[in-house]
């Protein structure tokens, strides 16, 4: 039988099946022997069962195909349902709203808030210049810049297409094809060339003028004049010289024009200005003779002119020989932000000189600018080139003599203009002198006049002498006042300056040195104030600010007389110093935050700052803000800086306010008290010491004990936050905490606190008395022994003063000492009455606990007997109905009875009668007993319930 079953099919399978489970049972035991207990492991269980699964899934399908076709078709079905899903699940997310104009309709801009990308590709094919704003709706810059924008647009709407582009809805195609990091972003186009990003400030000026370059990147030289211009700006300047006469567009031409847009497009700044000359007598000052050369101005190295030889003429060529090979004069700096690293990086270059003026760029002219190109040129001017003393005397606004070759070549000598005063508005000025000149004065005759010299309109008349045109004369005199010291001399030298409150009219000043012992001074005088003729050459300009309390070099000259005047000249003073100036430029406008952090008054109405900052050196300078900025000011702080000896006092910054009040024993010092506290007659201990140190707090008790252990009019404890205020370098310290002290009259003495010596009250004691100055008697004891009395005499008044207040002291700590043991006891009594109350407020905390508990059980067992007498009111109810019936059933029996005695009393009595006739009613009555008896047995306990019911 089992050979028949093993060669049919399905009986080879089952037992196959069979032998399969039975292999699985004993590799599940693990392969030891039979009947040994072990346990298989559960992996292995659990794989043998999976093992099994899939055997049976396998001939289920292989026995039924149709299962498997089902399943496939299920699973394929339940991925098209989570993929369908999936898909629906998008639209359960709320859309965003649609955009709305950003700009009003009444606006010259285009705005497509819808991001048409494509609309604004297709408008720009039709306009020269075309400006695209790219902005993000709930951007802030671009909120900002928004009316920025529309400025601009009303002012060139009829020459430049304005185009805003919403760049951030999703569904645009700006925001699909533009990847932009930031907003806003303003492209500008001329023509086929672009993009030219706009990198600068958001203002409409700026905005402005970088357009206007763009639609005019060449500038269009037809005089000399304009050259001149050209030449003399602060910026680098390339000239091309194209003839347009054998045909409109020269060869090289739009080269030459594609590479001044491209100037732009690397530099937004717009640093290297691009001209062109046309006239040929113009090209040949410039040493250009061929058409399609290009000119490359520098103002102390040697101009060059395109190598087409080397390089080949393109446009990014050009600007790239251009920026690599410029000249810079000084640099404009825009930082970005309020913690820009620019001015960091600036620095470190060596000294800077930082310029705050107010800048408009639209201006035509910059009168502060051409003086500060002036100083500039003259700073670096180290060889006396003769065409940088052209272009100075262009900006100086001298006229100059016909056309002439910009070479170093001898210049014309300028023709003399006779001086005729018109103007009656004379003083006369003595000048004070120094200690070298003592017996000599400098007298001179100041007038002021307005007719003679320079450029006037015709429109300008004579004014008459007023008092203001005099002090204004003053003002600008005494800036200049050291110019007219000479040497003990009887000639007669006259001089003239321009004076700054009017660009018509300067001032003549003829000195003489007269000497006081002489008689006729008056004659003398009023020969020394006749006005010659000579030759005026306003070349030069003064103050009319008030002198600045710092001193400038001018001032100090006569006190050396040894010293060449020529050799502290301002002209090519950067190569005779080795502290060379980086000038740089800043629009106050803009940028005034960092000018007050370098020192700027925050309350100055006119925004005009200068500051001089040497990182190596660890200086900071500012000019005095009651100064005008000007060329001879700039000129003056600058070579006041680069001697070696330096008259101008480092700027400190010093904080506003004391931490103590004034009645405090610890006098707080800043910058600004410093002299007066810390330099005075007394004695002074200094702590130096700074927020972010940690030891210097603790050293507060131990000066404030000081300070009232020592008499107030000897001594002054004072101390002074070195983060905050700043002092001369003589009196810095390089390490926290530092005590200096200072005695009284001897303040060039300072003596400093040991740093091995603990700082304690005794020690600070030793210390003051030690370093104390002894000479506050009287100075003028010519006997020693004097002198050594009144020492000890004062010492042992300190010694007296401190026994004093040390017997003070020690009647105090006696006294804190009792205080302290009774407020000891005090707090023992009451650290004993807290334990004492703890443990009753726990006890209660118990009590309260056990009550609570109690009150639980009486409620529950309140409950439990009301349950009961409820069911005991239901029982009562009941048995007295029961007893209700019972009484009415033995009124029935007892009547019944009655009328059954009074039947049986007629009858004789049969005594003998084993078996007496049950009556009537005996049938009725349970059992076999008489009536009598039943009825008694029955209602008796019916009468016990009763009465246990009542």
């Amino acid at each position: 039988m089992s050979e028949c079953g093993g060669r049919d099919g399905g009986g080879g399978g089952s037992s196959s099946s069979s032998s399969d489970d039975a292999e699985d049972a004993g590799g599940g035991g693990g392969g030891g022997p039979a009947g040994s207990g072990s346990s298989s492991p559960a992996p292995a269980s659990s794989e043998g069962r999976l093992r099994r699964g899939l055997r049976g899934a396998s001939l289920m399908a292989r026995r039924r195909p149709e299962l498997l076709c089902g399943a496939v078709a299920l699973g394929c079905a339940l991925l098209l349902a989570l993929k369908f899903t999936c898909s629906r699940a998008k639209d359960v997310i709320i859309p965003a709203k649609p955009p709305v104009s950003f700009f009003s309709s009444r606006s010259a801009v285009l705005d497509l808030f819808q991001g048409q990308l494509d609309y604004a590709e297709h408008a720009r094919q039709d306009s020269e210049v075309v400006l695209l704003f790219f902005y993000a709706p709930w951007c802030g810059q671009s909120i900002a810049a928004r009316a920025e924008i529309e400025h601009v647009a009303s002012q060139l709407s009829d020459q430049v297409l304005f185009v805003a582009v919403n760049c951030w809805w999703n569904q645009g195609k700006c925001r699909k094809q533009k990847h932009f990091f930031y907003f806003p972003v303003i492209h500008l186009y001329h023509r086929s060339f672009g993009p030219i990003e706009y990198k600068g400030p958001m203002s409409a000026v700026y905005i402005e003028k970088f357009i206007r370059r763009v639609m005019k990147p060449l500038l269009y030289i037809p005089s000399q004049s304009e050259l001149l211009d050209f030449l003399s700006n602060y910026e680098p300047g390339v000239l091309g010289y194209f003839e347009f006469s054998g045909s409109p567009q020269p060869p090289g031409y739009l080269t030459f024009f594609a590479s001044a847009l491209h100037s732009l497009k690397k530099d937004y700044l717009g640093t290297v200005r691009f001209g062109v000359i046309t006239n040929k007598h113009l090209a040949k000052l410039v040493s250009l003779v061929h058409s399609g050369s290009v000119y490359l101005h520098r103002h102390f190295n040697t101009s060059l002119v395109f190598p087409r030889e080397i390089m080949n003429f393109t446009a990014e060529n050009i600007y790239k020989w251009a920026s690599e090979n410029q000249e810079l004069l000084f640099r404009w700096l825009r930082p970005h932000g309020g913690k820009s690293l620019l001015l960091n990086n600036e620095l470190k270059k060596g000294p800077a000189l930082f310029l705050f003026i107010p800048f408009d760029p639209l201006a035509e002219r910059h009168p502060l600018l051409d003086e500060i190109t002036q100083v500039a040129l003259e700073y670096n001017n180290c060889h006396g080139d003769q065409v940088v003393e052209r272009l100075l005397q262009h900006l100086r606004r001298v006229d100059v003599p016909g056309l002439q070759p910009l070479a170093p070549e001898p210049l014309a000598p300028l023709q003399d203009v006779p001086l005729r005063p018109t103007s009656p508005c004379c003083n006369t000025v003595v000048l004070p002198q120094g200690h070298t000149f003592s017996r000599t004065h400098n007298v001179c005759e100041l007038c002021v006049n307005q007719t003679a010299g320079g450029t006037k309109p015709s429109s300008v008349s004579v004014p008459h002498c007023s008092f203001f045109e005099m002090a204004a004369a003053l003002d600008s005199f005494y800036l200049k006042e050291q110019t007219f010291y000479h040497v003990a001399s009887g000639s007669m030298e006259c001089s003239n300056f321009l004076t700054s409150y009017s660009p018509f009219s300067y001032c003549t000043a003829c000195c003489r040195t007269i000497h006081r012992s002489m008689t006729d001074f008056g004659n003398s005088e009023q020969e020394a104030f006749e006005t010659p003729a000579m030759a005026f050459s306003p070349l030069e300009k003064c103050e009319a600010a008030t002198p600045s309390p710092v001193p400038h070099i001018e001032e100090n000259r006569y006190l050396f007389p040894e010293v060449d005047l020529a050799s502290t000249a301002f002209t090519g003073l950067s190569c005779r110093t080795n502290k060379t100036l980086n000038i740089y430029l800043l629009d106050s406008n803009l940028f005034w935050l960092y000018a007050e952090r370098l020192g700027a008054p925050s309350s100055a109405h006119v925004k005009e700052f200068a500051t001089i900052v040497d990182v190596k050196e660890e200086s900071h300078y500012i000019l005095d803000p009651k100064q005008a900025l000007m060329k001879f000011t700039l000129e003056s702080f600058i070579q006041n800086f680069s001697i070696l000896y330096s008259p101008l006092k480092r700027h400190l910054i010093g904080s506003d306010s004391a931490q103590f009040p004034s009645q405090h024993p610890i006098t707080e010092v800043t910058t600004d008290t410093f002299w007066e506290v810390v330099l005075q007659k007394q004695d002074v201990l200094l702590l130096y010491y700074a927020p972010w140190c940690g030891f210097c707090p603790s050293l507060n008790h131990v000066f404030i004990q000081l300070a009232r252990l020592l008499p107030g009019d000897t001594l002054t404890v004072a101390r002074i936050d070195v983060s905050q205020n700043d002092l001369p370098w003589e009196f810095m310290v390089d390490r926290l905490p530092t005590i200096l002290f200072f005695p009284c009259n001897r303040k060039d003495l300072s003596v400093k606190y040991p740093g091995d010596l603990p700082i304690t009250l005794p020690n600070l004691l030793r210390f003051i008395l030690h370093h104390s100055d002894p000479t506050s008697a009287p100075q003028n004891l010519a006997n020693p022994q004097e002198c050594l009395q009144s020492e000890v005499a004062l010492k042992q008044g300190h010694m007296a003063h401190l026994e004093r207040e040390m017997q003070r002291l020690r009647a105090e700590r006696g006294s804190l000492h009792r205080a302290q043991v009774q407020v000891e006891g005090r707090l023992s009594q009451a650290r004993r009455d807290g334990r004492r109350l703890l443990r009753q407020q726990q006890n209660l905390v118990r009590q309260h606990s056990l009550l609570r508990r109690h009150g639980q059980q009486l409620q529950a067992l309140y409950a439990q007997k009301a349950r009961e007498l409820q069911d005991l009111a239901a029982h009562s109810e009941t048995l007295s109905e029961n007893n209700t019936w019972l009484k009415v059933l033995m009124a029935t029996m007892e009547r019944h009875l009655e009328g059954q005695d009074q039947d049986e009393n007629p009858a004789p009595r049969r005594e003998t009668h084993p078996d007496p006739p049950q009556p009537p009613g005996a049938s009725h009555l349970p059992g076999g007993s008489s009536p009598s008896s039943s009825t008694s047995a029955t209602l008796a306990p019916e009468r016990k319930n009763e009465n246990r019911t009542d």
